[in-house]
Order: C-alpha cells, then sequence, then structure tokens
C-alpha cells in the first residue's frame, strides 16, 4: 500500500510574470517622459536622465542669485503669477518648464511650483542630459 502523498510541491520560482511587470513598468515610464529643449537663459541645470519634447510649453527660467526670466525676459518675483496667468491664457502653452539653475535656492524653485499648482499648470523640471 502506497501511503505517500500524490501533490508534491515544486520549490523553484518561477520569475517570468516579474520580468513582464517589470517590462511593463518601463516602457510605461519611458512613453510617459517628455523631451524639452527650451533656448532661454544661460544656467547650470542639474544632472539627470530622462527624455521631454518640445510642444506647447513656456519655460520659467531662475538664475542663481534669484532673477526670475520668463521666455527669455525678466519678471519680477510678485508679477510672476499673473504673467503666467495671462501667457497660458493666450497662448496654446500646456507645460510649464521650470529651469532652475543647480546653485539656486530650493526655496524660488519652490515658489515656481506652488504657481504652477494653484494655477493646475502641468510642469516639467529640466535638466542636464548625462
Amino acid at each position: 500500500m502506497n501511503l505517500r502523498g500524490r501533490n508534491k510541491v515544486d520549490a523553484n520560482f518561477n520569475m517570468s510574470s516579474m520580468t513582464d511587470i517589470v517590462f511593463l513598468l518601463l516602457i510605461f515610464f519611458m512613453l510617459t517622459s517628455t523631451l524639452v529643449t527650451v533656448n532661454a537663459i544661460d544656467v547650470l541645470l542639474p544632472k539627470a536622465g530622462g527624455k521631454t519634447e518640445n510642444k506647447g510649453t513656456l519655460a520659467v527660467s531662475i538664475t542663481k542669485d534669484a532673477k526670475f526670466y520668463v521666455e527669455g525676459t525678466e519678471v519680477v518675483e510678485v508679477e510672476l503669477e499673473s504673467l503666467l496667468k495671462k501667457r497660458f491664457s493666450e497662448a496654446s502653452a500646456k507645460t510649464l518648464v521650470i529651469r532652475g539653475d543647480q546653485d539656486v535656492s530650493y526655496k524660488n524653485i519652490m515658489y515656481v511650483i506652488d504657481i504652477a499648482n494653484r494655477n493646475k499648470m502641468k510642469m516639467i523640471l529640466a535638466v542636464k542630459g548625462r
């Protein structure tokens, strides 16, 4: 009489489903990233990877001495929000590109991000490619 169980548990782990999920996430993030090349004020951007597109964008540049520029024109900090609202309502701009110098204060970048959040603007933080 054979008393051993017929169901044996396989101790091997199949990684194929895990690799499928990783590849799907990789494709998702590659497709959702965009490429931006904006000709504006010369700032030293921090380095990072990724690509962005230049379609319907409005650029805000912040220099290391806390001067704000919109599309190459210097703007006073208190007038920045009203100018951005006006430019977004007039133009076909869909995205705000924030180009902060690598030495700029975090406070100044957050000021522009807060303006974009209050006005429901899409935003991209521009960086220099590797």
